[in-house]
């Protein structure tokens, strides 16, 4: 373990005249190898062709092996528009469409509630190398449409990513003023493949606010394939990591994977649920993780009306 001598070294590195120019180039040396090591794995897929999404993964800037699912989708499908909205960023550092913006020279807007992301891409060479928006907005169903059509997006674009760790499923469903051929979304994997639920609208849900346990988030996987339903997209997976799902519009799917909710739910193999006084929880059990959030209110996306977590669900998780 290093020293508190090292560690005190290290904080004088980083804050001497320079260092920070320094840090950034060698932050752009590393993502240089990246972009390589990720094209030969984006050539792969050619050879392999993988039949399950799964087999596509692979990670360049995605928070897991979402950049090779979409890269894979993106062969599949050809959209005719090479055009992308992120929807949740963070500092755009990690993401869903940066590979695409960096790798097929796709352009896009990407938002988000905070300023990093503004701050990473115009404080940065992707500032006049690539072509992409970034945004700085909470982002409502009232306000959503606007804030992409005021950024020059319409009609007909390649790809859609929603993963706001709230009100994914009102976004999604309001969304009309842009028509993407592919769509990723967050969902919430502790909800099963069965319930069909989202949190209830509140355009200023905020989910560690909501709950203490970072738990209580998002819609059920049946409830986004119930939605994609309606407007028109095929359930074609999940990444095995059980974070994101894929859609893809029906008429573009082709030989893509027909998924119920039920034989494409991958069940969530990360932890970032939150102890009371906010440290990292260890806990595994989806009974127990359940029971922490039973007594929230969610809406059932089918009928309409509200219940609870617990009633929704019901013994997922009891042995």
């Amino acid at each position: 373990m290093p020293s508190d001598f090292a560690y005190s070294s290290l904080r004088r590195l980083a804050s001497a005249p320079g260092a920070r120019h320094v840090i950034q180039r060698m932050r752009g040396e590393q993502d240089e190898i990246r972009l390589a090591i990720g094209r030969l794995e984006s050539h792969l897929l050619d050879v392999r062709k993988p039949s399950r999404l799964e087999d596509a993964e692979f990670k360049v800037f995605s928070q897991f092996g979402e950049d090779g699912i979409i890269q894979h989708l993106v062969r599949s499908v050809a959209p005719a528009e090479t055009t992308f909205v992120e929807i949740g960023t963070g500092d755009y550092r990690e993401s869903n469409t940066r590979f695409l913006l960096q790798n097929n020279n796709w352009r896009g807007v990407v938002i988000d509630g905070g300023e990093a992301h503004v701050q990473f891409v115009t404080g940065t060479e992707m500032a006049w190398r690539y072509d992409v928006e970034p945004v700085s907005a909470f982002v409502t169903k009232e306000n959503v449409n606007a804030l992409i059509s005021d950024n020059g997006l319409r009609g007909p674009i390649g790809l859609l990513s929603v993963d706001v760790d709230g009100i994914d499923y009102w976004l999604w469903d309001a969304i009309d003023v842009v028509e993407p051929a592919i769509v990723v979304s967050e969902y919430n994997a502790l909800w099963g493949p069965d319930a069909t639920i989202t949190v209830p609208y509140d355009p200023s849900f905020v989910n560690v606010e909501a709950h203490y346990s970072m738990l209580y988030f998002g819609a059920s996987l049946g409830a986004l394939v119930h939605l994609a339903g309606k407007k028109g997209y095929r359930f074609v997976g999940c990444a095995s990591n059980g974070a994101n799902a894929f859609f893809v519009r029906e008429d573009l799917a082709g030989d893509l994977p027909a998924h119920t909710a039920r034989s494409g739910f991958r069940e969530a193999h990360f932890l970032t649920g939150r102890n009371p006084d906010r440290t990292l929880s260890r806990e595994r059990s989806i009974a127990k993780r359940l029971a922490l959030i039973g007594q929230q209110p969610v809406i059932d996306v089918t009928t309409g009306q509200e219940t609870t977590v617990a009633a929704a669900v019901g013994a997922r998780g009891v042995e």
